[in-house]
């Protein structure tokens, strides 16, 4: 008997559903069977102290969280994922406000920020540094960060890290209002507006999360400005003022803002800055306690005062709008940030140095030409005693023309008063 072609095909259609349907059916066992064999991996670390895993696990951490984790609560980790052994997180320091420590969680190891233009900086902050710092018991991270107070954290545009510093630095000013109002007529503020990114601001000079009380920082300052200013920093740093600091940490001696000022710099090329340095010498050369400490001679500025430089740059200060004054003054002989100890070999004034910084005015100078200068000393019959019997004769001979003058007067109009 012949069988039917259309039999024979019927057969095996449904011989190839059968395999297809047998084929399905080990792969669903097979892939269910897989899935059961891997349960989920366990937790790398201790949970006590990270019981909010959404602060570390998320969309955007590394490695991403699967769509299948999306919108389930932190609550519900533990029910698939065991917590393994491991170090637990270690302790935040005591007296932090509120919130500051979930922050730290992250911070306090090497986090890494990236910027639109994909360069990476680091988000590390020192928990113990900042505890320690004038902030650490006062602000929450969220009273400087204003626009990241949750987590994920919003992503921010920013080109590099200087120019989130930049835009960022503002913040100080809702507590140091009028600090930040003075820095606004400096010259570090005139090159940043210009468009000069590396003016400084507030955190280059004070730190940004380890800032400390302006009087502990003494030293710190003027390395700050070192950042900079790096060869006048270590001109400034052998001098005899900078040495003292860096070695001793005597606070005594003058610093950068000590002369420039602190939140108001000026140019120090100007005119009137020129003319006031004296002022600034004296402010502590004037100071009988202070020098008599040192050894030092208080009367400095006086008799500078008394001597033809310091004659007339006091009558150019005199004016109101004072010019440009080529007199000497004191940095002109002793010095601006590299002054010397008045008996240190490398001293401008010291005897062998002397004629070659007389010549910076003079340069026509002769060997002899500075032993005519009395120096800083008042004329006496030990030193230059010529100069002292002058100056006495004269103290007798003025005021005796004076008084015989007066008693001429005197006899004259009693004179003229009898004969009537």
């Amino acid at each position: 008997m012949q069988r039917s072609p259309l039999g024979s095909r019927t057969n095996v259609i449904k011989g190839a559903w059968l395999l297809v349907a047998a084929a399905l059916g080990l792969v669903i066992w097979g892939s269910t069977v897989t899935w059961a064999a891997t349960p989920p991996p366990q937790i790398p670390h201790l949970l006590k102290g990270r019981e909010n895993c959404s602060i570390c696990h998320g969309p955007t951490s590394t490695p991403p969280l699967t769509p299948s984790h999306a919108g389930r609560p932190a609550s519900t980790c533990t029910t698939c994922h065991a917590e393994a052994s491991g170090s637990a997180p270690s302790a935040m320091p005591s007296g932090l406000v509120q919130g500051t420590a979930e922050c730290l969680g992250c911070h306090k190891d090497d986090v890494r920020v990236r910027t639109d233009t994909g360069q990476m900086f680091s988000g590390f902050i020192d928990p113990q540094g900042y505890a320690s710092s004038v902030h650490g018991s006062r602000l929450a991270c969220t009273d400087c960060h204003t626009t990241i107070s949750s987590f994920p954290h919003p992503n921010i545009k920013i080109a590099s890290q200087r120019s989130y510093t930049i835009a960022h630095y503002e913040a100080c000013k809702r507590c140091h209002f009028t600090n930040y109002t003075k820095s606004l007529d400096s010259i570090h503020f005139q090159a940043l507006s210009s468009g000069e990114q590396a003016g400084p601001v507030c955190t280059d000079c004070h730190g940004a999360h380890t800032v400390k009380s302006a009087s502990e920082q003494r030293a710190a300052m003027g390395a700050a400005c070192g950042t900079c200013h790096t060869t006048i920093y270590q001109d400034y740093s052998n001098s005899v003022h900078g040495s003292a600091l860096r070695d001793e940490n005597n606070g005594d001696v003058p610093t950068c803002t000590t002369c420039h000022g602190v939140h108001s710099i000026q140019k120090a090329v100007s005119a009137s800055f020129r003319l006031n340095s004296t002022d600034l010498c004296a402010g502590c050369h004037s100071n009988e306690e202070l020098m008599k400490k040192y050894g030092i001679s208080a009367n400095v500025t006086q008799t500078y005062l008394n001597d033809f430089h310091g004659k007339t740059t006091f009558l150019v200060s005199k004016e109101n709008k004072p010019a440009w004054t080529e007199k000497a003054l004191c940095i002109d002989c002793h010095g601006i940030h590299d002054i010397r100890g008045a008996n240190d070999p490398e001293s401008s004034v010291v005897r062998a140095n002397l004629l070659s910084t007389c010549q910076k005015c003079h340069p026509d100078a002769s060997e002899n030409f500075p032993a005519a200068w009395l120096s800083h000393y008042e004329p006496s019959l030990q030193k230059a005693s010529l100069v002292y019997l002058v100056r006495v004769y004269y103290w007798i001979l003025i005021p005796g023309i004076m008084g015989g003058l007066m008693l001429h007067i005197l006899l004259d109009l009693w004179r003229m008063a009898r004969n009537r």
